[in-house]
C-alpha cells in the first residue's frame, strides 16, 4: 500500500456494496505443494490488493468471509496457524489501513478468538473508527445462521428495522453483489439475513489467483443485471 494514488477513489464503481466469500486458499497450496496455512497468507495478499481495487472502484463497503463457525471441524494444526496469522496480519495491516483512511469491523462471535486475535481485533477497530474512505468488514467466526440466533435473543420488537439493529453490524449495508470464488455454488451459511436481494456471481477462480480483473468482470455482471427487488 505505498501507493498513495491508489486510495483516492476517484473512479466510480457499479456496486457500493460488497461481499466476497474468499475460497480455494487450500487447494491452491495443495496445488503447488504448499502447507494449507500458505495458502491462507497468499488469500490474505490477494485480500490486500482487491481492497486497493475496491477504493478505485467506488466500493463503500467490502466484506470478506474469512473463518466460519463450521471451520473449527478443520484440523487443528490450520485452525491454530489461520489464527495466527490473523492476529500477526492484522498488527502489521492496522496502522497502514488507518493512515489510508480505512475503516475496519469485524463480525461474528468474538468467544473462541484467543486472546492475542482478540485483542488485535479490538485494536484495529478502535484505531480505524473515524475513517471513511471504506469499511472492511471481515467476519471471523461468523455464521450467517448464528447471527440470527443471537439477534433473535436480543429482540426487542416486530419490525425488520428493529432485526436489523441486533445484527452485528447494524451499520452496515445489504451487500449489493456477493461474490464467491473456488467454483462452489453455494452461500454457506454467509450473510443469510443480508443477502435476501442480493446478486451473486460465482468465480472458479481460487481465491489467491482473483484479479482486479476477475474482480471487474464481477462488477461487470452485476451492472447488466436489473434488480426489481421484488416488482417488475
Amino acid at each position: 500500500m505505498s501507493a498513495p494514488a491508489l486510495w483516492d477513489g476517484s473512479i466510480v464503481g457499479i456496486a457500493r456494496y460488497v461481499a466476497i466469500i474468499t475460497d480455494g486458499n487450500g487447494r491452491w497450496a495443495h496445488a503447488r505443494r504448499l502447507s494449507v496455512n500458505a495458502g491462507h497468507d497468499a488469500g490474505a495478499d490477494t485480500l490486500k490488493a482487491r481492497l486497493r481495487d475496491a477504493v478505485e472502484l467506488g466500493i463503500e463497503q467490502l466484506t470478506v468471509y474469512s473463518f466460519s463457525t463450521e471451520n473449527w471441524s478443520r484440523p487443528p494444526a490450520e485452525v491454530h496457524g489461520l489464527i495466527s496469522m490473523l492476529a500477526r496480519r492484522i498488527a502489521r495491516e492496522a496502522p497502514e489501513l488507518n493512515r489510508h483512511n480505512v475503516r475496519m469491523r469485524f463480525i461474528g462471535r468474538r468467544a473462541g478468538a484467543g486472546a492475542e486475535l482478540l485483542a488485535e481485533m479490538e485494536r484495529a477497530e478502535a484505531l480505524t473508527a473515524a475513517n471513511e474512505l471504506i469499511t472492511l468488514y471481515v467476519a471471523f467466526n461468523y455464521g450467517g445462521r448464528a447471527e440470527i440466533i443471537d439477534a433473535a435473543k436480543q429482540l426487542r420488537g416486530d419490525t425488520e428495522e428493529a432485526f436489523r439493529s441486533c445484527l452485528y453490524a447494524p451499520d452496515m449495508h445489504d451487500p449489493d453483489l456477493i461474490i464467491r470464488t473456488g467454483g462452489e455454488r453455494r452461500l454457506s451459511n454467509f450473510l443469510l439475513w443480508q443477502s435476501a436481494y442480493s446478486e451473486l456471481v460465482f468465480s472458479d477462480e481460487l481465491w489467491p489467483d482473483f484479479s482486479r480483473a476477475h474482480l471487474e468482470r464481477a462488477l461487470a455482471e452485476f451492472g447488466a443485471r436489473r434488480r426489481r427487488f421484488g416488482g417488475r
